[in-house]
């Protein structure tokens, strides 16, 4: 009884500062959440009803999150409708099995298809989850162009000091950047006990990175290079390294080299951590347009303003395997999955993505909230699959008429 009496305390807490905070600034979203309040950070955990409202205001509950502002620029990147796309399925059937919020498919720099569902809108923010460990390993690129990061051969200790002396001494960017690390790392998304599920738990320390911490103390479990493993810590760590090399933090980095000079529409947010550093493996907010636009950036191999952000051979090198992952015509780049037919995608739990083919100059940005992390139970991981093929099928379909 206790327990049950502090998680409603917890709850009308919560629900005290977004009413205090004004609900007018959450528009018709704020009836979900009334109704499934998220009253911890533990969002893995977090009810279909939490998730379903939760994932659209995350960076609104400031009991649960604390974010930055990533800011958009002055002049959007235009996205002229084009003509409807035919993909020769149902639509509405596939949506709703994939509990999906939003869609946006942009072929030819045109916007052929754009659907909306769970109450959602196109001028709403939606969190990325793993979608955005594309965008970090990106960051990654800009400030070895900057000159901030020498090379990807570096030992990843040499920018993190927290990390000397232990396992990943012997690490380098570039296994960070692949998940070759060979370090031992427990992803499982429903094991309350897994590394993932614990590595922001523990109080931080003054100027003490508490992610890099917490990976300093784990084991070795390959020799480095040698064997993929997917670790949402190592992005994290990748985060780190970035802000500590630059001296910036994530937010403002992302909103000087892509953000605002790209023509984002719509500000966007980053989640913070227990050490108030951005969780750079998880969780920007953004639009999907927007999310669909970062796609746009990556076929346009980088370029802002005319000229590549990247290093050159950057986005060749990060969207092709890099890593074995086991799965036949699949792979592993700098934070990217890859596709053998050349398409690529960031990809997130519970249903975000950006998916992309440069041989069809195509972007599909989609959201969701599947039934779970992987959606491998309820087959949407699998469904969402069949649409991105269905959808190349269609504008080959569409280029041969």
């Amino acid at each position: 009884m206790p327990g049950l009496m502090k998680r409603i305390g917890i709850g009308l807490a919560v629900l005290g500062v977004l009413l205090a905070a004004g609900w007018f600034l959450i528009g018709p979203d704020w009836r979900g959440l009334l109704a499934n309040p998220p009253v911890n950070r533990d969002v893995l955990f977090w009810s279909q009803g939490q998730r379903d409202a939760g994932f659209r205001m995350i960076d609104r509950v400031p009991l649960i999150t604390k974010s930055r502002p990533i800011a958009a620029g002055e002049a959007a990147y235009i996205l002229p409708e084009g003509a409807p796309l035919d993909l020769g399925l149902d639509l509405d059937a596939y949506l709703a099995t994939q509990r999906n919020v939003s869609l946006v498919i942009v072929h030819d720099g045109k916007v052929r298809l754009e659907r909306y569902g769970l109450g959602f809108r196109a001028d709403a923010r939606w969190t990325s989850f793993s979608v955005a460990k594309s965008v970090t390993s990106t960051l990654v690129g800009a400030a070895i162009k900057d000159g901030y990061i020498k090379s990807l051969d570096e030992p990843v200790s040499t920018y993190i000091a927290e990390l000397k002396g232990s396992a990943y001494d012997a690490v380098t960017i570039a296994q960070l950047l692949t998940m070759t690390s060979g370090i031992a790392w427990n992803e499982d998304y429903e094991d309350p006990q897994s590394d993932v599920a614990r590595f922001d738990a523990q109080e931080p320390a003054e100027g003490v990175s508490t992610v890099a911490a917490y990976m300093a103390g784990l084991p070795r479990a390959h020799p480095a290079g040698e064997q993929w493993n997917y670790s949402t810590g190592e992005t994290n760590l990748i985060g780190v390294l970035v802000s500590r090399a630059t001296g910036k933090t994530l937010n403002a980095y992302l909103t000087e080299k892509i953000w605002t000079p790209f023509g984002m529409e719509a500000d966007a947010t980053w989640l913070l951590g227990q050490d108030g550093h951005e969780i750079a493996g998880c969780c920007i907010q953004a639009t999907t347009r927007d999310f669909a636009r970062f796609g746009l950036f990556m076929l346009a191999d980088g370029v802002v303003n005319g000229e590549s952000i990247l290093p050159e051979g950057w986005i060749e090198a990060a969207t092709v395997k890099q890593a074995d992952i086991n799965s036949p015509g699949e792979g592993y780049g700098y934070q990217w999955w890859t596709w053998d037919d050349g398409s690529y995608q960031a990809d997130g739990i519970f249903g975000q993505g950006i998916f992309i083919d440069p041989s069809r100059n195509l972007v599909i940005a989609s959201n969701a909230s599947w039934t779970s992390a992987l959606g491998f139970r309820g087959g949407e991981w699998e469904a969402r699959r069949d649409f991105y093929k269905a959808v190349q099928q269609a504008v080959d379909r569409d280029k041969s008429e």
